[in-house]
C-alpha cells in the first residue's frame, strides 16, 4: 500500500497566490523524487471549535485561511528517499521559495495507507 504525508496549515489570505507558487514549485520536486501525486485546499468551510479543530491546531488569526494538503507516495521507502533529496533541493531553500506562512505552526505526518476504496 502507498504511504501519505499530510500538512495543515494557516496562511495569511493575501499569500494565496504567493502560496500557489510555493506549491507549486514544491510540487515539482516531490513529483521528480517519486511521489505519484500531490493535493493542495485551499479552506472553504472549516469551523472554529471550542475545544478541537484545524484552526485551533494551526493557532489560525483572523486573517488566515487554512489549507490542507497530502502528497502520496508509492511506499514509505520511496518517501525517505525523496524527502531527503527534496531537503537537499536548493529550490526549497528559504532564498528560493519561502513559505508564504509561519512554518512553525504547520502540522504534518506521515501515514501508513490502511484502506483505499
Amino acid at each position: 500500500m502507498s504511504y501519505v504525508d499530510c500538512f495543515v496549515a494557516a496562511v495569511p489570505s493575501e499569500n494565496k497566490e504567493a502560496y500557489i507558487k510555493h506549491a507549486k514549485i514544491a510540487s515539482e520536486l516531490f513529483k521528480e523524487n517519486g511521489a505519484l501525486e500531490i493535493v493542495e485546499n485551499w479552506g472553504d468551510d472549516v469551523p472554529d471549535g471550542d475545544v478541537t479543530s484545524l484552526p485551533l491546531a494551526v493557532k489560525a488569526k483572523e486573517n488566515e485561511v487554512v489549507v490542507f494538503s497530502w502528497v502520496v507516495w508509492p511506499s514509505k521507502e520511496t518517501r525517505d528517499t525523496g524527502w531527503s533529496a527534496i531537503m537537499e533541493d536548493p529550490r526549497m531553500s528559504p532564498e528560493n521559495n519561502p513559505m508564504p506562512f509561519d512554518g512553525k505552526r504547520l502540522i504534518y505526518g506521515g501515514f501508513k495507507t490502511v484502506l483505499k476504496v
